[in-house]
């Protein structure tokens, strides 16, 4: 009764600092950015963090293996997972780090949302382990598996933030072409343009907004390239310690069920992305990290719907990994 109770003070306290950090955010968004804000903001979701992992910690305690027999725990790992690498630049403590707030937080309140929500409250009930996930494997390889989709996401949409400000600049570009075609002009006043472009583009406010959005853009390469790479590292940590277990428990390696061959199509695209950011340009990698989005949704949620092949007790029901 006691950890019930503290369970659900956690997580209901977790899910409030979230959704005020969010609220920060969107100020932040409509006036200048305000240090005592953004400092609110860090703390807060430091303070989330270790709500979590006091909700995790319990649970953990109280089922006797780590929480993540359902979607419900599973759900609040990612969530969790989120918060760890939200914090990853946060401890690094350069004073001109990357904030990862605006992809973290969203991301973590989504998450902690749904699991929190009314659709999932039966699992919120501790229940015992089917005999299939009786096994010290399942720590190794669903933790891991988590870990990996948390990082392939966040890592996913700082590539859809990229091409968003790299193609927003390109329609600018465009439709101004589009307008000079357009309209027609006499000779003076196309002259009369071109002398004034070229003040404008020599002044230093068009060059440090350019400078700026040339920084961030090589910033969200970056951080992207980084968090892929991590939870490229995860994923395939996980996907072989899949393999050993599901050995151990079905006598083969690899079956070809959906969930495996899903995780497989996760794991060869971000193996393309790796490959294709090592040798091309940002922009390039960057829709193959984008794409990959919607790849490990339908990975880790959207087979759990059909509640089929050898992962079956993982729909709504047990494990989500």
């Amino acid at each position: 009764m006691i950890f019930s109770t503290l369970e659900h003070i956690l997580t209901h306290i977790s899910f409030s600092i979230v959704s005020i950090v969010i609220t920060i955010h969107l100020i932040t968004l409509l006036v200048d950015e305000i240090v005592g804000l953004y400092d609110s903001s860090e703390k807060g979701m430091i303070a989330t963090f270790f709500c979590i992992t006091g909700l995790l910690v319990t649970r953990w305690i109280y089922l006797g293996h780590l929480p993540l027999s359902n979607l419900y725990e599973s759900l609040i790992f990612l969530s969790w997972s989120f918060f760890i690498i939200h914090l990853i630049p946060y401890f690094k403590k350069q004073k001109n780090r990357f904030n990862l707030n605006a992809i973290t937080a969203p991301s973590a309140i989504f998450t902690q949302g749904f699991a929190t929500s009314g659709l999932l409250t039966e699992m919120h009930q501790s229940a015992i382990l089917v005999p299939a996930l009786q096994s010290h494997w399942l720590m190794m390889h669903v933790s891991m598996m988590v870990l990996g989709y948390a990082a392939l996401l966040c890592g996913s949409l700082l590539s859809v933030a990229l091409l968003v400000i790299t193609f927003r600049k390109l329609i600018r570009i465009f439709s101004k072409s589009n307008n000079f075609v357009n309209d027609p002009l006499s000779f003076g006043e196309i002259q009369y343009v071109i002398e004034r472009n070229t003040v404008l583009q020599n002044t230093s406010f068009l060059s440090s907004r350019n400078y700026y959005r040339s920084q961030l853009i090589q910033q969200l390469d970056l951080w992207s390239y980084r968090i892929i790479g991590l939870g490229f590292i995860f994923l395939t940590i996980g996907i072989l310690s899949g393999a050993v277990w599901a050995n151990e428990a079905w006598g083969s390696y690899w079956n070809w069920d959906p969930k495996e061959t899903w995780a497989f199509i996760t794991w060869t695209l971000f193996a393309i992305y790796l490959h294709t950011r090592t040798n091309f340009k940002s922009v390039n990698s960057a829709i193959v990290a984008s794409m990959g989005f919607l790849i490990i949704w339908i990975c880790y949620f959207g087979v759990n719907l059909l509640g089929i092949g050898l992962h079956s007790y993982g729909s709504f029901t047990s494990i989500s990994n």
